[in-house]
């Protein structure tokens, strides 16, 4: 070993911070971790940034399908949202690792198009991820990756690590091996304990993502409506009675009669969307523009007080409202109402928090609305970004980058042809 090195006071943090060194060199990362335990505090201490160039595959395998495809769909979202965090110098090496394995990603995101059910692990896939974070019992030698800087925590190197030794650290004395090793792996509750917290902590991941894209959208919307749908709706209404005065002269023209027709159809949509919109998007509400500790706290609440991990229906009204609450509070920035929401829900007792043991027929009821959470959420992410007016967004934040604002365009071109239609009509 030419590099070892004593725990630091806080190592799940320095790891965390090493990882998003490396990949901002365009460098791959390898940690090993001595079991499953340590993933869930390593996985959060990860910069939000960069979680999702990170693949954090725990070892038990019906928690690591979840995991494996929870992280796809968080990349794929990731990268359909644009955002300026994308445009960083480790997510520009991840873009270059995906074009040159388009085959692979193609696969891996029809994979996550499929139904929820199949979690089997697709151990290539990881090759698409140039952090890999996983315990001993989950190495294999098809995650290799002799160039990357690798990290062993409290553990022995695999004899097939084949890991370039300039580049290895390991840091603090390998953990002992448990002696409750048979018990994980046969006693039902633990086992069901496992992937309540590998799910939780994916759905966390996803709800804060699902958030961020609704709340970019919703603030896209109110501007788009604003500057450019009461243009559409004079501009269809226009039309629409041009249009009509054209039919009325020559009733006979069934090809001036269906035009109207439609052009009458068009500004009533149009209307109709500028109206429900106006209702639904408040002209000042703050613009969405979260900051760091706002999405870890959101992230947090998500994992503590998801009303999937209920105990029975009082508790789910209780932790719908608190879920609520911090949805509102996240849209709007309200980093202090977060706080609040973290401080009352640390106040509740043990019992009220999940405490204690819930027994395997609670845990299979949790475990199945967790399941059924994962799955509508990343269907409302794939709705979202099939949507006609998530493209709009997207071309109006890649224009913006080239310095064009593209709702301003738009309206000025819906000018000018008002200008004309106001012409026509006289």
């Amino acid at each position: 070993m030419p590099y070892e090195a004593d725990l630091p006071a806080r190592p799940m943090a320095s790891i965390a911070a090493l990882v998003a060194m490396a990949l901002a060199d365009a460098r791959e990362v390898l940690v090993l971790v001595p079991d499953d335990a340590v993933l869930p505090e390593l996985s959060n201490a990860l910069d939000l940034a960069i979680r999702p160039l990170c693949l954090v595959l725990p070892a038990a395998d019906f928690a690591a399908g979840i995991a494996l495809r929870a992280t796809l769909s968080l990349l794929k979202s990731r990268l359909w949202r644009d955002s300026d965090d994308s445009h960083s110098p480790s997510w520009s090496a991840l873009r270059q690792r995906l074009d040159a394995a388009p085959a692979l990603w193609r696969d891996a995101q029809a994979w996550i198009a499929e139904p929820v059910d199949d979690n089997s692990v697709r151990i290539g896939y990881a090759a698409l991820f140039p952090a890999l974070i996983l315990p001993l019992a989950a190495w294999t030698a098809a995650a290799a990756r002799p160039d990357a800087i690798t990290v062993l925590y409290r553990c022995d190197a695999p004899a097939d690590l084949n890991a370039d030794v300039a580049g290895l650290l390991r840091l603090g004395i390998p953990k002992a091996p448990s002696s409750s090793k048979t018990l994980a792996l046969t006693d039902e509750t633990t086992r069901l304990l496992l992937e309540r917290t590998r799910l939780t902590q994916d759905i966390a991941d996803l709800e804060l993502e699902l958030a961020s894209v609704q709340g970019e959208l919703a603030e896209f919307m109110r501007d788009y409506y604003q500057r450019v749908g009461s243009l559409m709706t004079e501009h269809d209404a226009l039309q629409a009675d041009l249009a009509a005065r054209k039919a009325a002269h020559a009733p006979d023209d069934a090809g001036l009669q269906a035009a109207a027709a439609a052009s009458r159809d068009q500004a009533q949509e149009s209307a109709s969307d500028s109206g429900r919109f106006a209702e639904a998007l408040a002209p000042d509400a703050p613009a969405f523009k979260p900051d760091r500790e706002a999405k870890q706290m959101f992230r947090r609440l998500a994992q503590q007080i998801h009303p999937d991990r209920a105990i029975d229906e009082e508790d789910r009204a209780w932790r719908t409202q608190l879920m609520s609450e911090a949805n509102r509070a996240y849209r709007h920035g309200d980093t202090r109402s977060l706080r609040e929401i973290a401080a009352l829900w640390d106040e509740q007792p043990a019992s009220r928090r999940g405490g204690g043991d819930p027994g395997a027929s609670l845990l299979q009821a949790q475990l199945q609305r967790l399941r059924a959470r994962l799955s509508r959420i990343e269907g409302e992410l794939h709705r979202l970004f099939g949507s006609q007016l998530y493209e709009l967004f997207i071309a109006a934040r890649q224009a913006g980058r080239q310095n064009r604002d593209l709702l301003g365009e738009m309206a000025g071109r819906l000018e000018s042809a008002i200008m004309e239609l106001r012409q026509a009509a006289q």
